[in-house]
């Protein structure tokens, strides 16, 4: 048996532009998903999920994903939980040149399924991780999370990034930029979450800003701002003292560029009204910053506060469901146990 965790992660700047080639910066977080292997003596796989947002589920095929599960949950988030660990299997197949490896795969996560948090890539990262090291034939870091992209690529028809897999893989901040994935230093963010128990259609959201780009120049315009969001608040974090807690005008200016990214974000499509109530509702409460992370349509905002009332007044807010204060990860994927 063995049991690989992997992080979740929130968007400090540039979710939707990095599909288009510009940069972006996500931090990984202290929500995890957590992957059990153990391997079988035939070629079929038994997957039994718990705590992704569908009551649970156990479902056992022999390499498709045909067979879904009876629970009262919307069939696209069942299809993309399984057929995420069906990407997740065939990579560590291949990676282990064993192509007609079985699995028994337990899949524990406290990250929210669809919600801009990076669960299915926390799965896939924690999933290719154990199974390879099942199987024995572990892979490092970077592979684990060049084959998590390949994964969700093919899940996602092709509209995936590399920058949920890599940071889930990696830990910490990273900034991606087409191909280009490097880690980044920063100082521990006092990063607030508010989840309004939705879901976003990732690829539905992904495809409207494409139509719009293709369209008109001002979205397409609008996309490049984002990008230009981006290498800015790179460059403030680039001349922070990572060993030293931001201070205020670091917050400040960190915050307003997250509030310029999510009224572009907006202008693009992607926001909700529950998402833009709980942004507004953390400003009033006195946050240097909120913005929606992740694809939107609904699920979750990113706050920078140092103070209690970010979380207090989302507490309070129609249609937010949970707030936290979320830990950056400074851990990737990682062993739990052999």
């Amino acid at each position: 048996m063995t049991v690989c965790s992997a992080p979740g992660k929130v968007y400090l700047f540039g979710e939707h532009a990095v599909v288009y080639g510009e940069p972006a910066v996500p931090c990984a977080i202290e929500r995890r998903a957590r992957v059990t292997v153990e391997p079988r003596s035939d070629d079929h796989v038994r997957v039994a999920a718990e705590d992704l947002s569908l009551d649970g589920f156990t479902v056992e095929y022999d390499g498709s994903t045909e067979t879904q599960p009876d629970v009262d949950v919307d069939q696209s988030l069942v299809s993309a939980a399984t057929g995420y660990v069906d990407a997740a299997v065939r990579q560590a197949r291949e990676a282990a040149d064993a192509p007609n490896a079985g699995f028994d795969i337990t899949v524990e996560s406290d990250i929210p399924l669809g919600a801009g948090l990076g669960s299915s890539a926390a799965v896939v990262v924690a999933g290719i991780d154990a199974a390879t090291r099942a199987l024995g034939e572990p892979i490092d870091r970077r592979e684990i999370a060049r084959r998590a992209y390949r994964a969700e690529y093919e899940v996602q028809d092709g509209q995936a990034s590399r920058a949920d897999t890599f940071c889930s893989a990696m830990g910490g901040a990273v900034r991606v930029e087409g191909d280009d994935c490097t880690t980044i230093e920063t100082p521990n963010l006092p990063l607030v979450v508010g989840f309004d128990g939705g879901a976003g259609d990732t690829g539905k959201l992904v495809g409207g800003v494409r139509e719009l780009k293709e369209s008109y120049d001002f979205a397409a315009n609008t996309v490049e701002s984002i990008g230009d969001i981006v290498r800015e608040g790179e460059a403030l974090l680039a001349k922070a003292d990572p060993e030293a807690d931001p201070g205020p005008e670091l917050l400040a200016e960190l915050g307003g560029l997250m509030n310029f990214n999510h009224g572009l974000l907006s202008a693009l499509g992607v926001s909700a009204r529950s998402l833009d109530a709980m942004v507004w509702a953390a400003r009033n409460a006195g946050a240097h910053g909120a913005k929606l992370t992740g694809a939107g349509g609904g699920g979750c905002i990113v706050a920078l506060d140092p103070t209690p009332e970010t979380e207090t007044a989302l507490s309070f807010t129609q249609g937010c469901v949970d707030a936290f204060r979320a830990e950056l990860a400074i851990d990737g994927v990682r062993v739990e146990a052999t």
